[in-house]
């Protein structure tokens, strides 16, 4: 029989409000669908509106989202943020496959902000990007999200709102299986994250401020820690901190981070030296303990909510089989350890052994850990130092594991190719997409019904996890289903999906400064 220690359903019953659509267009009002512009469809237009019915919906589940200015306990540590509740992460979200979900999102923020659902194929409106699917929604106002769950997974929720995920703006979404085909005990949902906001005056904001400055001459590419520029030829110039260096105050130290190095995300390790990195809101020197019995088999759910951090997971004593990637299952794979970028999520089962075992998250090239402990018996906890010797062997990544054959995409040659090009460098902290900034006027052309393949080639220094809106992609060869895949300086990587979800939808680098510095651009639906 399965048990949900950590199982909470965030606010049923709670009344709605604000349930009329705020368009992404300034023309036509509320309720009213939007005009295409440029023969892409709008994303409340008939084509979404026929798509969601084809979804179905079942029972409502009502939640509220209230997000607001809070001071959070990070387990030692105090810091004031923004967050869901006044927790971290919010409240976990739980509902079952086929169910519609009714979310009232109530700003209490200084500033506008949306909800992304992270990993969901839903309904183009619903889906939380501002100026592009809806509105933002301002301070003092609410908004209602309303939409079908038709796939089961584990997902997770965070503004699309500037660098506010990298506040405490985040919460796991658990959809459940109705014919669950796995067998266990427990479930312990694990959220990854690393932590800048309130620690010594630092902002998400100010962080994004001194990386924008870019590196200040002095030092060659060749430096500890340097990114290049793929527009300048790969030399780019790090040294110290370039607003800094340039006399222009940031508030809190610097976080500019330098010398992360990772051999397993093909050098650069990250842009940002943050202060803590945590396990569900908590630091290492005082992690969550998951109890259970020896012998009892767990269900791990673990996500990376982080917004520059890799996270390498081992579990100390165990070894872990995964049987999910980005919410979709894969033929059965053991590992030792996973590598998880931001945005991943990957669901594991493990036979609990006898006594207390450290979960640790190695913060990939920033020699710093998150670490969480799973207790069986009585007795001493693991340490903080105490590292699993799982952790040093060569962690599981998205390309070993295979689709399982519920969830692998059927055999068919493309229809289009859509070429991605991941440009920029640290030099001038200029992140984009085929050499351009993000503007939400401009949209890659794809046609309802087609195999569409994103050919990712990315010509900077740096590794770059890419996240996909509305859909989910295959990797190649047999590769699993997923909606987030790590893409390595000077690789490429192509994946398919087949164009099933009309609208007008969001690709980038889930890199939160990345992505807010350029590094996104939109697919848009013909009509």
């Amino acid at each position: 029989m399965r048990m949900y220690t950590r199982r909470a359903a965030l606010g049923a019953g709670f009344g709605l409000a604000g349930a009329g659509l705020l368009a992404a267009c300034s023309t036509g009002g509320p309720n009213r669908p939007q005009p295409s512009a440029g023969g892409y469809l709008s994303p409340n237009g008939p084509e979404v509106a026929a798509a969601e019915r084809r979804r179905g919906g079942g029972p409502l589940r009502q939640v509220r989202l209230t997000a607001a200015e809070s001071t959070v306990d990070l387990g030692g540590p105090t810091v004031r943020t923004w967050s869901y509740g006044d927790r971290l992460p919010g409240r976990e979200i739980r509902v079952t496959a086929g169910d519609t979900l009714e979310a009232v999102l109530v700003n209490h923020l200084p500033k506008p902000t949306t909800v992304h659902w992270h990993g969901l194929a839903l309904r183009n409106d619903m889906d939380g990007v501002p100026d592009v699917t809806q509105r933002a929604v301002a301070a003092g106002a609410q908004f209602t999200y309303r939409f079908a769950v038709p796939r089961p997974g584990t997902y997770w929720l965070h503004p699309h709102t500037g660098v506010q995920q990298d506040r405490g703006l985040y919460a796991p979404l658990i959809v459940e299986d109705p014919k669950e085909p796995l067998r266990y005990d427990r479930e312990w949902v694990v959220v990854l994250d690393d932590w800048v906001d309130g620690v010594d005056g630092s902002t998400p904001d100010a962080v994004l401020t001194e990386l924008s400055g870019g590196m200040s001459p002095g030092m060659s590419s060749g430096a500890p820690g340097g990114h290049g520029s793929s527009d300048a030829g790969g030399d780019g110039m790090p040294g110290m901190p370039g607003m800094r260096a340039m006399g222009m105050a940031t508030p809190g130290p610097s976080r500019m981070l330098m010398g992360a190095t990772s051999r397993l995300l093909g050098g650069d390790a990250g842009d940002v030296a943050y202060p803590y990195y945590l396990v569900n809101g908590r630091t290492a020197d005082s992690p969550e303990t998951f109890t259970a019995k020896p012998g009892e088999r767990l269900r791990i759910r673990i996500i990376n909510a982080g917004g520059d951090t890799a996270f390498r997971v081992a579990l100390g004593g165990h070894r872990m089989t995964v049987t999910h990637a980005d919410g979709l299952p894969v033929a059965h794979t053991t590992a030792d350890a996973l590598l998880l970028g931001m945005g991943e999520r990957y669901d594991v089962l493990v036979t609990a052994g006898d006594g207390a075992f450290p979960l640790v998250a190695l913060a990939e090239g920033k020699n710093a850990v998150a670490r969480a402990v799973l207790r069986t018996t009585a007795g001493e906890a693991p340490g903080r130092d105490v590292r699993p010797a799982e952790l040093d062997r060569r962690p599981l990544t998205a390309g070993q594991l295979r689709a399982a054959p519920s969830a692998a995409l059927p055999a068919r040659r493309p229809d289009a190719t859509v070429p991605l090009r991941l440009t920029g460098g640290m030099a001038k902290y200029d992140w984009g997409l085929n050499s351009e900034k993000y503007s939400p006027a401009r949209r890659l052309p794809v046609r309802a019904g087609d195999r569409v393949r994103l050919s990712f080639r990315n010509d900077t220094t740096m590794w770059h996890p890419v996240h996909l809106h509305g859909h989910t992609f295959a990797l190649p060869n047999g590769g699993p289903r997923k909606d987030t895949a790590i893409v390595l300086p000077r690789q490429t990587l192509d994946v398919d999906f087949d164009a099933d979800n009309p609208g007008l939808w969001m690709i980038h680098c889930h890199n939160v400064y990345h992505a807010e510095s350029g590094m996104m651009t939109l697919l848009g639906y013909r009509g």
